[in-house]
């Protein structure tokens, strides 16, 4: 085979821009540093480089924005309930002061000015918020756990499943001694005549109600049923709806069997034998009932009950914290918007972690109306030695020397006294009460502080797993793309040496010709 002069040209052309390109490609890797500049360099580097690139962007959003948040999130809801046992354990402090030791008026005075401060505190850190989501309150992060402000227009139609565990001896006082005017002294106005009585109750959440709903006559009509439900079979009582006054008026005359409901406070009053049945049985007991008006720092019904809110008539909004419909089968549960749920963050793949604690698994929804009877309890004892020291100081005023006068005080000071013991008494029991009430609430919050404490514990593993793994796919990726500068260097110069010695060969063939050989 004859070679001429312009196959051995082609082919030095070919030779010389064969190591031009291999030069070409190598300067590029110099400048990035990559392996390839794109697909068609090398196919199976450009599909492990897509895949480790896929694989390293989801464990940067776990590890660098999903499991920062939920951190943070349990961070806050571990501070809330830290601030919450702290606020629970003040208050149990005071009723062991109270259940355990004679209390002088400095003593109950300062109680009632810690109760007071306290009761605004209990459901505050409920309302604790992440980046501007509440975190107690399921899906409504919107809502905050109580109402903000006063909310006198606010309308609820609520559904509350009351358990017979929660029935509860209590006193009441009625006959109340006030301290006698002058006008009293010289009219010889008979003094009250305290006297206690002891009932059992159970409570709703909420005081003040518009009434109750639900089977037996209209709202005319005082007389309804109270329908229970139990393992044991279910059953109905005859009711009636009465207010404080007409109690106090009656001085709580309620029969072994009968049961009252008084709108005022929110009770259900009853005698020791319906008790006892409920009780026996552990009855659940729906009871429907409307609210209008809300006090600032009261709890979201939304958050706890099934209920309508009717506040705003062109938009009414149905909740449910109950997945199987629970009691209230008036509820159109498909239709309404469930609020107790679980918040999940995604922190690796295939791992979710519940973030949140439900409030109602936290902030019983009885907390404030406990304080609240604490309150009222201490409020009544030192309302009851003011008045004993006031009758006190007028038996000392020579304006009421007289004998009749004298002899008026002393009625009034020995029903004082009685009202005064009666209210010490039922202090120190209800004080000795609530030291089993709120170790119950605090119990609930210590479990929640351990839970809260077991996801972050187990978060800082799979953030620990996570940042092993970012490290692992780092690694593997800059392997499949990179190349070591030293490395490139090394072939660029020896791809500059093929090509500086490719253009030399060329030039000298190029002055051969076949003139050289005649």
């Amino acid at each position: 085979m004859r070679i001429t002069n312009n196959m051995i040209m082609s082919n030095t052309k070919i030779n010389i821009n064969g190591n031009k390109t291999s030069l070409d490609t190598l300067n590029n890797q110099m400048s990035s540093q990559k392996k390839i500049s794109s697909p068609a360099d090398d196919p199976v580097v450009a599909i492990r480089a897509l895949r480790l690139r896929s694989n390293l962007s989801q464990i940067n959003q776990y590890y660098e924005k999903n499991i920062p948040d939920a951190e943070s999130w349990l961070e806050v809801t571990e501070t809330a309930l830290t601030n919450m046992k702290k606020i629970l354990t003040t208050i149990h402090t005071k009723c062991d002061e109270g259940a355990n030791g004679t209390l002088t008026e400095e003593d109950r005075n300062t109680i009632l000015k810690q109760l007071k401060s306290l009761s605004s505190q209990i459901y505050s850190e409920g309302n604790a918020d992440y980046a501007g989501r509440t975190v107690f309150t399921g899906y409504k992060t919107d809502k905050t756990l109580t109402f903000e402000n006063d909310m006198k227009d606010a309308h609820y139609d609520i559904y509350e499943y009351l358990n017979a565990s929660d029935i509860e001896e209590f006193t009441y006082t009625y006959g109340a001694v006030k301290t006698p005017t002058a006008a009293d002294v010289a009219a010889q106005t008979a003094p009250g005549k305290p006297e206690d009585v002891t009932l059992y109750r159970l409570c709703l959440a909420y005081d003040k109600i518009d009434g109750l709903r639900g089977e037996g006559p209209d709202a005319t009509n005082p007389s309804r049923e109270l329908a229970w439900y139990s393992s044991n079979g279910n059953g109905k009582v005859q009711f009636s709806t009465v207010t404080t006054k007409e109690l106090e008026d009656s001085q709580y005359a309620i029969g072994d069997s009968e049961v009252v409901f008084n709108k005022d406070t929110g009770e259900f009053l009853m005698g020791k034998t319906i008790a006892s049945t409920l009780s026996s049985c552990n009855a659940v007991i729906p009871v429907n009932y409307e609210k209008t008006g809300f006090e600032k720092g009261e709890i979201r019904p939304e958050h706890y009950f099934d209920c309508y809110d009717y506040t705003d008539p062109l938009n009414q909004i149905k909740y449910t914290n109950y997945e199987n419909g629970a009691l209230a089968e008036n509820v159109d549960y498909e239709s309404a918007v469930r609020t107790n749920q679980d918040i999940e963050y995604i922190v690796a793949a295939n791992q979710t972690l519940t973030v949140n604690t439900q409030a109602n698994d936290v902030f019983d929804s009885s907390i404030a109306r406990d304080v609240d009877d604490l309150i009222f309890a201490v409020q009544n004892s030192i309302n009851a030695h003011d008045t004993v020291t006031a009758i006190e100081d007028m038996l000392k005023q020579e304006r009421y020397a007289s004998k009749e006068d004298q002899q008026y005080l002393n009625s009034c000071l020995e029903a004082a006294k009685k009202q005064m013991d009666y209210a010490d008494n039922n202090l120190q029991n209800l004080f000795s009460r609530s030291l089993t009430k709120f170790s119950g609430y605090m119990a609930d919050v210590n479990i929640a502080i351990t839970d809260v404490g077991n996801k972050a514990e187990q978060l800082a593993i799979t953030k620990n797993r996570m940042s092993n793994q970012q490290a692992t796919v780092e690694s593997l990726k800059s392997d499949n793309e990179d190349r070591d500068l030293s490395d490139i260097v090394i072939d660029y110069t020896s791809s500059y040496l093929a090509y500086q010695a490719s253009l030399q060969a060329a030039a000298k063939i190029e002055r051969q010709t076949l003139l050289d050989y005649l």
